[in-house]
């Protein structure tokens, strides 16, 4: 070793992958807390093994091959990971919600700060493949095919590299990936291109928290497409179209008159924490297209992710809309 060389400790060497890892995990588990699961379990076993590489870009493929089996392996027990558009039709503004599902039946929210991380360009395209739409279709793909076509699609790797990865023929990953590409053919895979926030948009979002805090309900479905959807996980009702949204606020949804909201991001999307007057109720993401809200949903399990997302159990009188233009939330006074 020439003098004034360092060796870069071997837990900074493994660290700088968390991020894209939980990225990759998250997209085929479904689950931000699965996902930090299966990646400190990929960090031990790299950990065990680690004095066995030197280069970097060696290391970065042992971790996700390592990273695909522990997946594979969790995927293997478990049941599909969904949202409620996926288990039943339409509710309707009369219709009780139901009674909640375990944690382990829906796909979850993540917040971009750990996965959103590295060169702006990679930024937007990392931001679209964890919108909830697109990561709730990959979970239709059986566990292979799903990791071919986030390696392929979402991470550029090539095909020789893939199927290196996945101990299997070049042949094969082409043909897995065709046929993931025609599953996803026909999926809603969301709205509008996630772009850096505009005028035009900030301004939506400053409509649609005014109307909210007001609980203006004709000003706030005036903001939502014809045919918008709500759903509320872990509830099992969903709703469609801006009429009945409309009446079931003021109806069995009328506890959330007097919310106040606070601004994150989620899935690449905008999102707020809501407070009710009793107390924090659900983490709203928002999916915009063509100038409206075309998708809302209400993540209800608050006491574990107000803390992932940094959102107090309290409201603490932030209300103001502030993102800057790598779509991060700010606070507002």
């Amino acid at each position: 070793m020439s003098e004034g060389t360092t060796v870069e400790p071997a837990e900074l060497r493994l660290e700088a992958f968390r991020g894209e890892l939980i990225g990759y995990c998250y997209r085929m588990l479904g689950s931000v807390f699965e996902a930090e699961d299966a990646v400190q379990d990929t960090m031990i076993r790299a950990w065990r093994g680690l004095d066995r590489f030197e280069g970097r870009a060696a290391l970065r493929s042992w971790l996700y091959r390592i990273a695909t089996n522990v997946c594979l392996t969790m995927l293997g027990s478990a049941q599909r990971r969904a949202r409620p558009m996926d288990l039943g039709p339409a509710g309707t503004a009369r219709s009780a919600p139901g009674e909640p599902l375990p944690e382990d039946v829906w796909v979850s929210p993540i917040p971009d700060a750990l996965v959103a991380a590295g060169d702006p360009a990679e930024v937007a395209v990392g931001r679209e493949s964890i919108r909830l739409a697109f990561v709730a279709a990959l979970q239709h793909l059986p566990p292979r095919q799903r990791a071919v076509l986030i390696l392929r699609d979402v991470l550029s790797w090539s095909a020789a590299e893939a199927a290196e990865l996945l101990d299997t023929s070049v042949a094969s990953v082409n043909s897995a990936l065709q046929r993931a590409r025609a599953a996803l053919a026909d999926a809603d895979l969301g709205g509008d291109t996630l772009r850096p926030m505009d005028a035009a948009q900030s301004e939506l979002l400053e409509r649609y928290v005014t109307a909210f805090q007001e609980y203006d309900m004709d000003a706030l479905a005036s903001l939502l497409h014809e045919d918008v959807t709500l759903n509320m996980p872990p509830l099992p009702l969903w709703l469609r179209g801006h009429a009945d949204i409309r009446d079931w606020m003021l109806g069995t949804g009328s506890g959330c008159r007097g919310s106040r909201l606070v601004p994150t991001v989620a899935n690449g999307m905008p999102a707020f924490g809501q407070y009710r007057p009793t107390g924090p109720w659900a983490l709203v993401v928002l999916d915009i297209s063509e100038g409206r809200i075309r998708e809302i949903t209400n993540f209800l399990d608050v006491e574990r992710l107000f803390p992932l997302f940094g959102l107090p159990m309290r409201f603490e009188g932030r209300t103001a809309l502030r993102w800057n233009d790598r779509g991060q939330a700010g606070e507002g006074a």
